[in-house]
């Protein structure tokens, strides 16, 4: 027996197949309509995809400079502005008062206590108006509400240089230079790696790894000048660096290039040139020549190297006159062009 098949006309079925599109009988997007909501009714909750995208961002460093912090004094907490907290004299009248700060330039972002929201990391200073000046690392998280709030303070200890940080599988790791046996309190010079963890409302300090003695060698690569002083950032358009490899130093001083070479003193960290400093002689604008001359004379008055919130600190003393230069690491593909 011969079968006969039979062929639905293509304009036929794509007229069908339209006609269940329309009808809501396929397969296809059975969701309602949006619409707006009619008055006295709220917006609809945000649904899974929305609420997914909708984590908190880490605080930023202009929120920390305005947070509230506990655990930098004992008489409870402070409240910055702009950067600072200054309390009342100890001696009505007097000029010696507790102070604090936030370090600037310094902020890291990690998610600390594994609720998938990132958590921001900052440095302050404080200063009870002696010689000692205490450094903290602080978390700041988010409320219900947005609000920034210091989850967490912890105590780096008095004079305590920090080399460098990162946040590691929810971990902070800091470098820190700071006094070993034998060393002076205001000269550091052991060098440890600490990991500190979030724990609810506290941090714990699990490890303290000994990483040697300070030397000229922690020093090496090359270096970006970033401030003439802790306040005063390098002006736009001017370009300084700074590379030291086994004594020698090197870089573009703004305008020209120089080289020289250095000596380390007995103390950790005493530096000083070992002899003039070698320069080209081009000429350029005057912003750059000024700020060449203040960079070559601060060289050459240099005293001793540090670190303040991860970057290189070199102090220099000119008679009644001194400072500190502050530079953050630079490319690390040999000498600075």
């Amino acid at each position: 027996m011969r079968h006969t098949h039979f062929l639905f006309p293509r304009v036929a079925l794509l007229a069908l197949c339209t006609l269940l599109s329309l009808a809501g009988c396929g397969p296809g997007d059975t969701s309602e309509p949006a619409r707006s909501p009619g008055p006295g009714e709220s917006p609809p909750a945000p649904g899974i995809r929305e609420q997914a995208r909708a984590v908190p961002s880490a605080p930023s460093w202009q929120e920390a400079a305005e947070a509230t912090y506990t655990g930098l004094f004992d008489n409870g907490a402070v409240t910055l502005a702009d950067g600072l907290w200054q309390g009342n004299p100890y001696v009505e009248g007097g000029a010696s008062a507790p102070r604090a700060g936030l370090a600037g330039d310094f902020l890291l972002r990690g998610d600390l206590d594994g609720d998938g929201a990132p958590e921001s990391v900052v440095l302050l200073w404080t200063s009870t108006g002696g010689s000692g000046t205490f450094d903290y690392l602080a978390v700041l998280d988010r409320a219900a509400d947005g609000t920034v709030v210091n989850r967490a303070t912890s105590a780096l200890g008095d004079r305590v240089k920090l080399r460098g940080a990162e946040v590691l599988g929810g971990r902070i790791v800091v470098d820190t230079v700071q006094a070993g046996p034998g060393d002076a309190a205001c000269c550091p010079g052991q060098k440890l790696r600490r990991t500190l963890v979030l724990e609810g409302d506290s941090m714990a300090e699990l490890a303290a790894e000994d990483q040697g003695r300070l030397s000229l060698a922690d020093l090496s690569g090359a270096w970006e000048l970033t401030h003439f002083s802790w306040g005063e950032a390098v002006g736009e358009g001017i370009e300084i660096t700074l590379v030291l490899d086994d004594g020698r130093i090197s870089g573009s001083s703004a305008c020209n290039r120089y080289n020289g070479s250095v000596t380390a003193g007995e103390l950790p960290g005493e530096l000083a040139l070992a002899g003039p400093l070698i320069a080209t002689r081009m000429a350029c604008p005057e912003p750059l020549m000024e700020a060449e001359k203040r960079y070559h004379a601060a060289l050459e008055s240099m005293r001793a190297y540090s670190f303040m919130a991860g970057k290189l600190a070199l102090t220099w003393s000119d008679g009644e006159a001194g400072g500190i230069l502050l530079f953050g690491r630079g490319p690390q593909t040999g000498e600075a062009e």
